[in-house]
């Protein structure tokens, strides 16, 4: 019997710039590793690299006078522009928001509360419920919602931020409110951008539905290069960091012609067939503050074939206890791969790519690791393998 299961080795590399070629800087340095730490290369191994490296290999910055120029494009010039359900963030959707107030005459940001969509809190919701405020039908005024909370509970309890202090310091022209229903925008202006993520599609349909005449997504935004500029045309501005005060960095395009290349390289140089996927945020929850990582629009936008589908996997103790197998008649078992419902009771069947890359993004963090690639392997065996 094997007896190791998973190993994870985060791979460090050298610090990497605008049309560095990342695909043989992979390559070599995981060789590199496996001389310098003594592993070998299996087929099914996982190679995870960061969506940041290959955005910034790829140049895949913009400007916020970018967004403001398609958001002009989008709206027309002098516009007033409601932007609704954004998360609460200072190197994500703050950069965003100051190109979009940059482009438009007048925003009316709309916020969510207790809470942004991912969890970050802009007043404990315990002091919502001790009030007796109904958050899905009371809407707010930047001053109702002041006198009504005070300063101290809007105190982010992690980065000790007063997001909404932050938000209105990026413009003269933004104006904050407070409600849940993403509709209450076109009080003030039929031009919306919907900008919560992973719910935008249904935001988006219910504000057209209820009379917004430009709805746009962030998805939508920079989806065509301005003047040689970045640009993704599946995700918009959608998982974009700041790179300075005036500049972000795209999600990563063309993933899938990257993840390829990298595994045949791999291929040539270890004679392996190795599983390639690009990471961003892990979908994992904080158990203190209730934040949830997954700012991304997704996990990973770009995998290699091997890494499709769910697990299916048996729940040894059901085997075990349940039915009363022997060690052996286990491993049979296993090896038969016919798995029930029942058998796998407590599996929860998620896909494969959304735990590897949370795996990864647990490993890898978002600091000074310097470990932007993720080699793991024996994700894929078993208590049959040998």
């Amino acid at each position: 019997m094997r007896n190791v299961g998973v190993v994870v080795r985060g791979i460090r590399l050298p610090i990497v710039r605008k049309g560095a070629d990342l695909e043989s800087i992979i390559v070599d340095s995981l060789i590199q590793a496996s001389e310098s730490e003594g592993f070998c290369f299996r087929d099914k191994d996982i190679v995870a690299v960061t969506e940041s490296i290959v955005a910034k290999a790829q140049g895949n910055y913009i400007n916020i006078s970018d967004i403001a120029h398609d958001i002009v494009g989008k709206f027309g010039a002098e516009a007033e522009v409601g932007v609704v359900c954004p998360i609460f963030s200072r190197n994500r959707f703050s950069m965003i928001l100051k190109g979009i107030a940059l482009g438009a005459k007048k925003i009316y940001l709309q916020l969510n509360y207790p809470n942004d969509e991912v969890g970050n809190p802009i007043v404990a919701p315990s002091v919502v419920y001790q009030k007796k405020i109904n958050p899905f039908s009371e809407t707010f005024t930047e001053k109702e919602f002041r006198d009504t909370f005070g300063y101290e509970s809007t105190i982010h309890p992690f980065t000790k931020i007063d997001i909404i202090e932050f938000y209105k310091s990026i413009n003269d022209n933004i104006e904050i409110i407070f409600a849940n229903n993403p509709c209450e925008i076109l009080k003030y202006t039929k031009n919306v951008v919907v900008a919560d993520i992973h719910t935008r599609n249904r935001s988006q349909a219910e504000v057209l539905e209820a009379g917004g005449e430009k709805v746009f997504t962030l998805s939508d935004i920079m989806t065509a290069s301005v003047d040689g500029s970045g640009f993704n045309p599946d995700y918009g501005v959608l998982g974009s960091n700041a790179s300075t005060d005036e500049v972000l960095k795209l999600f990563p395009r063309d993933g899938e012609y990257f993840v390829k290349n990298v595994q045949e390289k791999l291929k040539e140089k270890t004679g392996k067939d190795v599983e390639v996927m690009i990471y961003g945020d892990g979908a994992f929850k904080d158990p203190v503050a209730g934040i949830w990582e997954l700012a991304d629009p997704v996990v990973s936008p770009a995998y290699t074939a091997g890494l499709e589908g769910t697990p299916s996997e048996y729940k040894l103790k059901y085997l075990a206890d349940s039915l009363k197998m022997k060690d052996e008649e286990i491993v049979e078992k296993i090896k038969e791969k016919k798995v029930s419902l029942k058998e796998s009771l407590g599996t929860t069947p998620r896909r494969i790519r959304d735990l590897v890359g949370s795996l990864a993004d647990l490993t890898s963090g978002s600091g000074d690791r310097g470990t932007p690639v993720v080699f793991v392997q024996g994700y894929f065996d078993n208590y049959s393998d040998d």
